[in-house]
């Protein structure tokens, strides 16, 4: 397995050594983490105490689940699964003639990844369930989202890769957050079916997608990326939420760059455009 190799800083200097005004920000940021921290531990709880408290229910309604699922039957049929979808970038596509077809975005710049897997529409529960996992770091919640992963994906495509890559955060979102979920998302599955996992790291701080169209995504994210090893020929990349692509699209672009041949685009969800 290959490890990430973070990126040696400078010793920060002391909040005395840099001013009232620094020192004054510093205790803001250590606050806040202290209360995202305080916030953290207390879902854990809250979330620990209902899987005791309600063994073998749904995580979605809280009926009685299927045997050996965190769902029930019901809530599972009702779920917003991403079909019809474009078989290049998984968009969300409308059921008819063109269904299953590459969408004109792929037709018109094709992405750096040969194929995409996103069995789920990030909307409705889904989304819901996505928000506890990503900014609660809920374990019940990626748990039931990395299980309907795996089963909105025949096992011939999740042994295909030869090694997979968690989309990574930069070193200071992911100390502010305190929480990867595509790491989280990765490991798992990488221990459940014997894949190899490999690092990739983030050559600079990019500023948020939030807000930006499709264009500024993919310009915002140009060189994001560098692989800190030779890769085997078949990678897939693994995030939690794909939008237009453009993260995993500059991702895959490093991993061509580092020897990889193919390279397929994994997420749990997709954005509706």
């Amino acid at each position: 397995m290959q490890e990430n190799i973070e990126p040696r800083c400078a010793p920060e200097a002391s909040p005395e050594a840099a001013g009232p005004d620094k020192a004054a920000s510093e205790e803001t940021v250590a606050g806040r983490k202290t209360t995202v921290g305080w916030l953290r531990s207390l879902w854990h709880g809250l979330d620990l105490g209902l899987r005791r408290a309600l063994p073998g229910r749904c995580g979605f309604c809280l009926a009685p689940a299927e045997r050996d699922r965190p769902w029930c039957q019901a809530c599972f049929e009702a779920l917003p699964w991403n079909l019809p979808a474009c078989p290049s970038c998984a968009e969300p596509q409308p059921p008819g003639s063109l269904a299953g077809k590459r969408c004109g975005h792929c037709l018109s710049r094709p992405p750096a990844f040969v194929r995409s897997h996103v069995p789920l529409r990030y909307q409705d529960e889904v989304a819901q369930l996505m928000q506890r996992f990503k900014f609660h770091a809920s374990p019940r919640a990626g748990t039931v989202l990395l299980e309907l992963f795996e089963r909105g994906l025949e096992q011939r495509m999740l042994t295909w890769p030869e090694a997979l890559i968690p989309v990574p955060l930069h070193p200071k979102r992911a100390r502010e957050r305190g929480f990867d979920q595509a790491d989280w998302l990765a490991r798992r599955l990488a221990a459940r079916h014997g894949l190899r996992l490999y690092r990739a790291q983030r050559r600079h701080h990019t500023p948020s997608q939030r807000g930006l169209d499709r264009t500024e995504r993919f310009r915002n994210l140009r060189d994001a990326f560098v692989i800190p090893a030779a890769l085997p020929e078949r990678v897939a990349l693994l995030d939690d939420v794909m939008t237009t692509g453009a993260t995993l699209d500059a991702l895959a672009r490093a991993c061509l760059a580092a020897g990889a041949r193919e390279v397929e685009a994994w997420a749990l969800a997709r954005t509706p455009l």
